[in-house]
């Protein structure tokens, strides 16, 4: 049946009107696609078009507290290829091994992979300048030399624990260098170009180079000249007694501040490699856990006076040992220090007055206090690999526990624990959180980003009972086991520790770690020092192998603290075998024929120049030094130079 004129007219308009609307939804849509989506497409075909080769940011400086580098970047350029963008590549790899001192099948190898970019290694990663500046003369398509860099550490070993190395990457692989790696290490920057499916770069498309973001420069509290200090002492203990370990930490005790932290055997962070892995893998100021022995008796002695338990003119009697539920504790004296007051008991560090104390206490109490003073978890310090140390759970803490808790046996700590508990006794009873981060600042413009605060952790004892404790431990200095840290024109005060070490499940008789505790001044303490000594060879006491490193490093970090000298200290107690302290006399203006009846044996004397009077002296007259010192003295035949008036004197 054929269709009508209007029925076909109708079919065709209908067509017409489908095809006229499709046209137009389409029309839309090409118009909807070029105009209004077309930036977002072209924008998307040019991220699939673009290839980046990175540029490193610059990892942050690393200071002490005083602005001197501990570490920084040199620069160290690096060689990367795209292996689509190479036209000869074997005439390429032979060019590259020659100028890098590579294989140069090796090298072939990486140049035709089928990676988008390649780091040329070994050899092509972090090279010198002027093997940088050869290479880009070669002007070899498709092989790029990059912005890199690699750290450098000036001072070798000093504060290395601290510290810690990067790796291949300058990556952040252990101590401050890997805590604070995000803030350090910066955003990587880049540089990028078009290139087709291939790889091949697109003739005239623009490279563009996106900035680098450089990690920020981080202050530390460390000093370094203190850390040098401290290092000198511990090289020399490790030479003079051949331990197995030294460790040492100096902290303010009034914020935290760690000025400085170091360990034997050490390592050059700048060659890691070189060293075996025990050597830097453990930070032992902070990982190594012992037994403390005497030097805890401190806590002891801090929660005795702060509960009132004991008053440290109360007599005491020691019979050499104490008996505790069937148990013969003996002290380190073995015939005892028969009659003495609670102070002597801690001049004399003895065992029986001690285990007293704590049996005063009570388990309750004594324990109470151990974890207040930071005992038995990590103290929180801005480092890795913290250990927590060893305490006796309470269930398990019997008559003979507490006692040998009481003077430093049967727990095990760590020295940053001891160092910030004894900080907390003798700074008016504060327990601060170590740290070794000081402050942020801007690489570019050295502005202020954030300054690391104080954290106090709690208060443990009152003013009152801190004072008391200082004023003993300086009695322990001056007059009994802790006499050779006493420095002249310093108030100082301490506490040795002699522990057995635990070996195969069992105390050793022949094994020990010895450690002293000081701090100085001792009425307003500056800075607390600990030093430990594991296993010396020979004599094994804390207050004759520990106590000396400890003074060395004391004395002189007070004067290099500009601390000034006092006259006010309690005098020292001499024993057989000590050396007096005498005061030198004013020889100036003396004829040198007179002067010799003053020295007595008390010095000798040095004579520089020529004439018959002493026109100066070294040491100056008042000085306190070592009897037997020698006293210089400058000659002339002219008259000495008149005396400086002091304050209120009128000039003659």
């Amino acid at each position: 049946m054929r269709a009508s004129n209007v029925t076909v007219r109708r079919r065709l308009f209908t067509a017409l009107m489908v095809g006229t609307i499709l046209f137009f939804a389409l029309a839309v849509r090409l118009a909807y696609v070029q105009l209004w989506k077309g930036p977002d497409i072209n924008k998307l075909a040019e991220e699939s078009w673009r290839r980046e080769i990175p540029v490193t940011s610059k990892r942050g400086e690393i200071l002490d507290r005083n602005g001197v580098q501990l570490a920084y970047n040199i620069s160290s350029p690096t060689v990367m290829a795209v292996p689509a963008q190479i036209k000869d590549a074997e005439a390429t790899a032979a060019r590259l091994a020659a100028a890098l001192g590579m294989d140069q099948a090796a090298i072939l190898k990486q140049i035709t992979s089928r990676q988008m970019s390649v780091y040329l290694k070994p050899g092509g990663r972090k090279i010198s300048l002027e093997k940088a500046k050869e290479i880009k003369e070669m002007n070899l398509p498709g092989v790029w030399v990059t912005e890199d860099n690699k750290r450098h550490y000036p001072f070798g070993e000093l504060a290395a624990h601290v510290l810690g190395f990067t790796g291949a990457y300058n990556q952040g692989l252990t101590g401050i260098e890997l805590k604070y790696e995000k803030n350090l290490t910066g955003i990587k920057g880049n540089i990028s170009y078009l290139a087709d499916a291939a790889g091949k770069y697109m003739p005239g498309s623009t490279d563009e180079y996106k900035k680098p973001l450089d990690g920020l420069n981080l202050q530390l509290t460390i000093d370094s000249r203190i850390q040098q200090i401290m290092e000198r002492e511990l090289d020399q203990a490790m030479v003079k007694f051949q331990p197995k370990h030294v460790i040492a930490i100096a902290m303010d005790p009034n914020n935290g501040e760690i000025l400085a932290m170091g360990s034997r055997p050490g390592f050059d962070p700048g060659n890691f490699q070189a060293s075996p892995v025990q050597n830097y893998n453990r930070n032992l100021p902070i990982w190594m856990t012992y037994e403390p022995g005497s030097t805890f008796k401190i806590i002891t002695l801090a929660a005795a006076l702060q509960e009132k338990k004991v008053n440290l003119t109360d007599p005491f009697h020691d019979p050499g040992s104490i008996e505790v539920a069937g148990a013969r504790l003996r002290c380190w004296k073995r015939q005892g220090h028969g009659s003495e007051t609670f102070l002597q008991v801690v001049e004399n560090s003895c065992n029986p007055g001690f285990v007293v104390m704590g049996q005063k206490l009570g388990k309750d109490v004594l324990l109470d206090y151990v974890s207040k003073f930071g005992f038995g978890k990590k103290t929180g310090i801005d480092l890795g690999g913290e250990e927590n140390g060893i305490m006796f759970k309470p269930s398990r803490v019997g008559p003979v526990e507490l006692a040998t808790i009481s003077f430093g046996q049967g727990v095990s700590v760590t020295p940053i624990q001891q160092i910030a508990a004894v900080s907390a006794a003798v700074n008016g009873g504060k327990l601060f959180k170590p740290h070794v981060a000081r402050a942020w600042y801007e690489p570019e413009t050295g502005e202020l980003v954030e300054a690391v605060q104080p954290e106090l952790v709690r208060q443990v004892i009152s003013e009152e009972t801190s004072k008391q404790v200082r004023e003993t431990l300086e009695s322990v200095v001056a007059n009994g086991t802790g006499r050779n840290a006493f420095i002249d024109g310093y108030r100082v005060g301490g506490k040795t520790g002699t522990a057995q070490k635990v070996v195969n499940g069992r105390y050793s008789s022949s094994e020990h770690i010895v450690s002293f505790i000081g701090f100085a001044p001792a009425d307003d303490p500056k800075v607390v020092i600990y030093a430990a000594v594991d296993d010396p060879q020979g004599i094994q006491f804390g207050g004759l192998i520990a106590a000396p490193l400890v003074k060395n490093i004391m004395e002189d970090t007070l004067r290099y603290m500009n601390v000034p000298q006092r006259k006010d200290q309690l005098d020292r107690k001499y024993v057989y075998g000590d050396t007096p302290i005498a005061v030198v006399p004013d020889l100036i203006g003396r004829s040198v024929s007179d002067i010799y009846e003053d020295l007595n044996m008390n010095f000798t004397l040095a004579k520089s120049g020529t004439g018959t009077t002493v026109v100066n002296q070294v040491p100056k007259p008042g000085s306190r030094v070592d009897q037997g010192s020698t006293i210089r003295v400058y000659l002339s035949d002219a008259a000495p130079p008149p005396p400086v008036p002091q304050a209120g004197q009128t000039p003659q």
